[in-house]
This record gives structure tokens, C-alpha cells and sequence, in this order.
């Protein structure tokens, strides 16, 4: 009997995350399959269009279509197995048939895909691959010290391989696209439950598709270099300048503006592919342990293979995304001490400018203190004139005065008064700046 709990309101997406475990399951197959698998780029409008034409094939054969915003799908038709999985760059299409009865890849899975069907599919191919799980006696595999039965199935190119899952199956390949635009994976059933083919599948095409959106940084960093290199030597020569005494700072403050610029647009624009590159390295590598490779003698296993190509090319990749970012950080440091340079030169310039201009305020002070005093033998002057004037008046009216004594002796006293006011004068204005 199932008891009930009260307890609070669900998270509106508990249930979604809960489930994501359960997302993308790999298929469980019957045994012997052939497999054939795509993979595909797309832009935001073709991701539209694959899901109108996915519900196209599910209405021709009857099928419940994925909803609108489904990302993975599967669905059995008529002859045929399918699983899609829709990636933030990629899309991937797995199909499967199991009436097995020629050569492994003599008639692969996608002949049972309606053609006019399979020819619509948006996108551009980046991984298409075939796979085949077979008994050992279909492919006279009889003794791991003998492999040449099985580079017939791959055109006579040497083979990797190894044992995988616990020995329950061996996996061989040559990596190369064949003739047919697909590259081939032959599994050697074992002792092989479907869920464990269904997984191992998954894993191989998944080290397919992985490998090669990680190798896309590669070509961009084989591109790059040259332009890393001439950055480097461009900022060489900017520090170098830097350090003689007849350099035109402004003029290279402007050259070092223009490198950072078109070091951060580098940095910009390809560091998302350099960041998914070595995101998609540790997936291949997680596949790689997951298959559990045990060595077949004489043979490389997928690992080592993976390990000795890739391996050069992605450090390539880290190599050259790395320096990108040393060098900003270089064009950064060097940006600041020619700021710093030019703020010290400037300061330099201004406290000379301002001692010029205390120098002149000074100048002007005394200049206008000499015209005060200027100024107040000018007045007192004046004032003593007009007293003198004014005592002449007062002589030729009738009154006993010396114009020229009074005249004379007023002076002092107007001296006295103006001096006064003028120091009154001189508070005023204090008061008022202050």
C-alpha cells in the first residue's frame, strides 16, 4: 500500500531535471544490427526545418511525431530503427536494421531510409559513418593473432582495434572515409547483450562525431599562428620604443590601442571554438574509457590511435588560445605603464603650469599694489587740490586763511583716510572670496 505525504509544492522544473538521466537512453537493439549514423551542423532556421521534416517521416509511417521542442527522439518504422539528437551545434542521426545477410557493409542500415526522404534532411555533413555487430563466424574471425580476414572489409587499410565492454565484443576500424563517403566500424560479437549494443554503438559514433568537432579549432589555430607571431613582434617593437628617451608616447599609446583591439577581436571570435575543442577532447576521451579497451596484439587500440593523432593538434589548439590570452594580458601591462609615462610627464607638465601661473598672480599682485599706491598719491593729490580750491574761495570771500598751509596741511590727514578705507576695502573683498 503506497502512502501519501503532504509535503510543499514542487520546483516548476523538479520534474524535467529528474528525468534528464533518463534522456538520450541508448537504444536497445537486437542482435546481429547494421548501424548507419549522421552527423550534421545547422543553423537556428535549419533546426526548425529538421523538425518539420522529422514529423514528415513520422506522418508517412504512422508514427506519434517529437514534440516542437524535443531534442532527442526515437521510433521503429517499417524497416528500419531510428534515434535523432538534436546538440547545440550538431544534430545526429542514428539508424538501424537487423535482417542481416550479405557482407557487413554490402547493404548498410540507410538503404532502408526512404531516399527522397534521407536527400531532404537539412544541414551539412560533418560524420557519417557505418557499423555492423556481427558473430565471428560470419566474418571468419576465428583467431585474434590473425586479423587479415577483416581488412577486406576496409579496402586493405591498416586497422585498429581492440577488446571492449569486458571482452564481450572486439571493435575494428581504419578511421578513413571510404569510398562511399562513410567510414566504417566492424563489431565482433561476443558475448553481447543488446542494451550493452546499444551503448556500445552510442560510444563509437560518438568518438566519431566528437573527434572532428574537436579537431575544427585546429585548421583556425594553424591560421592564427601568423597572426600571434606578428602581434608578438608588433608589441616587441612598441616596448622597445618605450624605453628610448626620444619617443613619441601619444604616437604609441595610439599603436598599442589598435594591437589590443585586434588582439581581443581574436580572442573574441575564436575563443568559443577553442573552448568547445577541448570541451569535445575530454568527451572523446570519456568514451574512449568507457568502451574498457583491452589490447589485441599486434594492433593499435582505438586510445592509443586517438591519443597519438589527436593529441599534437589540440595542443596546438591550447597552445595558441593560451598565447592569445598572454599577450593581451602583455598589451594590458604595457598599456598601463605608457598611461602611467604619459599621466607622470603630464602632471609634470601641469605643476609647471602652475607655478607659472602662481608666478604671474604674483606679478599681478604687486603690480596692483603698486598701483594702488600709485593710485593714492594720485587721490590724495586731488583731495589736497580741491581743499586748496576750496580754501581760496573761502580767502576771497572775506575769511583770514592760507590756502597753501591748508592745503598742505590736509594731506596727511587724507592719507590717513585713505588708507583706511582702502584696508576696509581689502576685508570686504577677503570676506566675500572666502
Amino acid at each position: 500500500m503506497t502512502t501519501l505525504f503532504q509535503i510543499p509544492e514542487n520546483h516548476p522544473q523538479r520534474f524535467i531535471l529528474h528525468n534528464e538521466v533518463h534522456a538520450r537512453a541508448s537504444s536497445i537493439l537486437s542482435l546481429p544490427v547494421r548501424a548507419s549514423y549522421l552527423a550534421l551542423a545547422l543553423s537556428s532556421d535549419e533546426k526548425m526545418q529538421e523538425r518539420r521534416h522529422l514529423k514528415a517521416l513520422c506522418e508517412r509511417f504512422g508514427t506519434v511525431p517529437p514534440d516542437l521542442d524535443a531534442d532527442h527522439f526515437s521510433a521503429s518504422f517499417d524497416a528500419f530503427q531510428m534515434s535523432w539528437e538534436q546538440h547545440g551545434e550538431f544534430s545526429t542521426y542514428s539508424f538501424y536494421a537487423y535482417d542481416i545477410d550479405t557482407e557487413p557493409f554490402a547493404a548498410p542500415a540507410l538503404k532502408k531510409v526512404p531516399v527522397d526522404w534521407l536527400s531532404q534532411i537539412s544541414g551539412k555533413v560533418i560524420v557519417a559513418a557505418h557499423a555492423s555487430i556481427v558473430s565471428a563466424e560470419e566474418v571468419n574471425y576465428q583467431d585474434e593473432m590473425d586479423l587479415s580476414p577483416l581488412t577486406a572489409y576496409f579496402a586493405g587499410n591498416p586497422i585498429v582495434g581492440s577488446k571492449v565492454t569486458g571482452g564481450a565484443a572486439a571493435v575494428f576500424t581504419d578511421f578513413r572515409i571510404h569510398v562511399d563517403g562513410f567510414s566504417r566500424f566492424l563489431v565482433v560479437n561476443q558475448n553481447l547483450r543488446t542494451a550493452q549494443a546499444g551503448r556500445l554503438l552510442h560510444r563509437l559514433f560518438d568518438i566519431e562525431v566528437y573527434r572532428v568537432m574537436a579537431l575544427l579549432a585546429f585548421p583556425i589555430a594553424r591560421k592564427l599562428y601568423p597572426e600571434l607571431k606578428k602581434a608578438d613582434r608588433q608589441l616587441y617593437t612598441i616596448t622597445n620604443s618605450m624605453t628610448q628617451p626620444d619617443n613619441d608616447d601619444a604616437k604609441l599609446l595610439d599603436e598599442l590601442t589598435a594591437l589590443a583591439a585586434e588582439v581581443e577581436n581574436h580572442i573574441s571570435t575564436h575563443q568559443f571554438r577553442f573552448a568547445a575543442a577541448s570541451a569535445y577532447y575530454q568527451l572523446v576521451g570519456q568514451r574512449l574509457e568507457d568502451l574498457r579497451e583491452v589490447r589485441i596484439q599486434g594492433i593499435q587500440t582505438l586510445g592509443e590511435f586517438m591519443k597519438r593523432r589527436m593529441e599534437p593538434a589540440m595542443h596546438t589548439c591550447n597552445s595558441v588560445s593560451h598565447r592569445f590570452t598572454l599577450v593581451s594580458e602583455r598589451v594590458s601591462n604595457a598599456s598601463q605603464l605608457l598611461r602611467t609615462k604619459v599621466d607622470i610627464i603630464i602632471e609634470r607638465q601641469n605643476q609647471g603650469l602652475l607655478s607659472s601661473m602662481a608666478l604671474r598672480a604674483k606679478m599681478q599682485l604687486r603690480m596692483q599694489q603698486m598701483v594702488e599706491g600709485i593710485s593714492m598719491v594720485a587721490i590724495t593729490y586731488y583731495a589736497a587740490s580741491l581743499i586748496g580750491k576750496i580754501a581760496e574761495a573761502l580767502h576771497s570771500l572775506g575769511w583770514h586763511v592760507d590756502a597753501e598751509l591748508v592745503e598742505g596741511a590736509s594731506i596727511p590727514f587724507i592719507l590717513v583716510i585713505i588708507g583706511i578705507s582702502t584696508k576696509r576695502i581689502h576685508k570686504i573683498i577677503a570676506s566675500t572670496t572666502e
